[in-house]
Parts: structure tokens; C-alpha cells; sequence
């Protein structure tokens, strides 16, 4: 008997260290045929992607590895990943995840190398088997992009019902060149993030940590109850 969505919502993060093991393509095409049944406005069903694994996977790796030493120089997004206003409670969040994780990896706030390394550990997929590469029409506009998300959820979720792990991320957005040349992506779309996919390793310190989540009275009012 599969998750139930509740398990899957619990069981799912965003994880960071993957098996080696290749995930079946007949796997994938279930996920993703079911995952058409998320909603979006009017039916639009903005998303499209790319899903890679092995020898063009390799490729974009080796094609990412030869910018990587050239640090923010080789960056050339087509968006903010965060806003440059992000402040209080939001910023605090996005700062403790990501000390909560360096702090299971035993890495220093003053170690810049281990920061560096687990860094560019993103854009190895972290060890996945396969990699979604997500893109949309450029003219496509805030709700669109609402819908991205809610279809992206739904993957995830599938993919723990067949066991499976992934790992969202918009870090891949800094490197749109490259992944432009190393896959078929439309001129005219605009790329949004990658999708790591495989099964975590339980024993990984990375894939373990806490993650705070903000309480029900934080973030949700109710009226007329």
C-alpha cells in the first residue's frame, strides 16, 4: 500500500545527498502522467521540462564544472531567485535552513572552502541519478508561475509515493546559459529551476537535519469560525 498524501507531505525535503541508483523511465512517465492532473488557471498547464540522466546529464555537469571556478562572473539569471528586499521573518527563515545545514555537515560559518564545496555540490544534483530542467514562455506571468509550483508539488509528492526523493532547485537558474547549450530549451522560454530526482541516502547528516517550519498562528488567520 502506497503513502497516503499526509505521509507523503510529512516524508518529503529537500534532499541533498542521493543514491547512485538509476530511476526506471517507466517510473518517471507514471509520475509525470499522473502529476498532469494538477491544476492551473484556466487550464493553461504552463509547465515543460527536460528530464536527463546519463551521458547528457554527464555532459551539463562537466559543461557547469569548467564556469564554476569563475564564481559570480559566469552567473547570467533570467530572474531573482529571492527578492533584494527580502527582510525580518522571511530572511530569518532562509538564514536558519541554511545554518541548520551547514551545522549537520560540521561545516564553520568561517570555513569558505567546505561552503564552497557543498555549493557547488548543487549543481552535481547532488548525486542524482536524473535531473528535470523546468522552463515556461517567457510571456508567461505571476500566476503561471503559481501554477509551476503547485505542478512541481505534485511530482514531488508522486515521487515519494513510488519512493523516491527530489530536491527543487532554482539555484540551476544562475547557470541558464549553459543549460541552454547543453539541452533544447526554446529561446522563447524562460528557464525556472531544475529538479533533482533519485532516492536519498538515509545515513547522510545532510538529509536528516531539522527543518523549522513557521506555526499555523505565524502565517494563517481565520475569521468568522
Amino acid at each position: 500500500m502506497g503513502l497516503t498524501v499526509s505521509e507523503a507531505v510529512a516524508s518529503r525535503r529537500s534532499v541533498r545527498d542521493f543514491l547512485p541508483d538509476p530511476v526506471p523511465l517507466a517510473v518517471l512517465e507514471r509520475v509525470l502522467e499522473k502529476a498532469q492532473r494538477a491544476p492551473s488557471g484556466g487550464n493553461v498547464q504552463p509547465w515543460n521540462a527536460r528530464v536527463l540522466t546519463g551521458e547528457p546529464l554527464a555532459r551539463l555537469f562537466a559543461g557547469i564544472a569548467e564556469v564554476l571556478p569563475q564564481g559570480r562572473a559566469a552567473h547570467a539569471p533570467e530572474y531573482p531567485v529571492y527578492p533584494p528586499e527580502l527582510d525580518g521573518v522571511y530572511e530569518a527563515r532562509r538564514f536558519g535552513v541554511g545554518e541548520a545545514m551547514y551545522e549537520a555537515l560540521g561545516v564553520t560559518r568561517d570555513d569558505k572552502r567546505g561552503r564552497l564545496a557543498q555549493y557547488f555540490n548543487n549543481f552535481r544534483g547532488f548525486g542524482a541519478p536524473v535531473l528535470m530542467l523546468v522552463h515556461t514562455p517567457r510571456y508567461m506571468g505571476a500566476p503561471q508561475w503559481a501554477d509551476i509550483g503547485m505542478w512541481l508539488q505534485t511530482v514531488m509528492l508522486l515521487l515519494r509515493e513510488e519512493g523516491l526523493d527530489s530536491c527543487a532547485q532554482e539555484s540551476w537558474a544562475a547557470f541558464q546559459q549553459q543549460v541552454r547549450s547543453h539541452t533544447a530549451i526554446p529561446d522563447d522560454h524562460i528557464f525556472y529551476c531544475g529538479l533533482a530526482i533519485g532516492k536519498r541516502d538515509p545515513q547522510a547528516a545532510i538529509n536528516t537535519f531539522q527543518v523549522s517550519r513557521a506555526p499555523l498562528d505565524e502565517v494563517i488567520a481565520f475569521e468568522g469560525f
